[in-house]
């Protein structure tokens, strides 16, 4: 499993693009990315898109389909430009 996280500073005002766009986009995730997340940490204006995507060739695969990926697509309606980060999991529990 990799992890990617988008970070970018979204206004207050444009919060709500942000949120808008990744709700409408849970209808078409590819089979290949297992859980996604839209976090805001408490009290600021930094938000984070977090995806749990099957393996490395899965995110790979995806990224040399697409001129732009969907988050960064999300967070620029938004107007905000993100930074991507990638982790490896390198352990992972479950209560399902």
């Amino acid at each position: 499993m990799v992890v990617t996280m988008l970070e970018a500073q979204v206004t207050e005002d444009q919060a709500e693009l942000l949120v808008e766009a990744f709700r409408g986009a849970g209808d078409s995730l590819p089979p290949f990315i297992l859980e996604t997340f839209l976090l805001n940490v408490r009290g600021s204006d930094l938000w984070r898109i977090v995806t749990v995507w099957a393996s490395q060739d899965a995110l790979d695969q995806y990224r040399s389909q697409v001129e732009t990926p969907e988050g960064v697509r999300m967070f620029r309606a938004a107007g905000a430009e993100p930074t991507l980060s990638i982790h490896d999991v390198r352990a992972h529990t479950s209560n399902s």
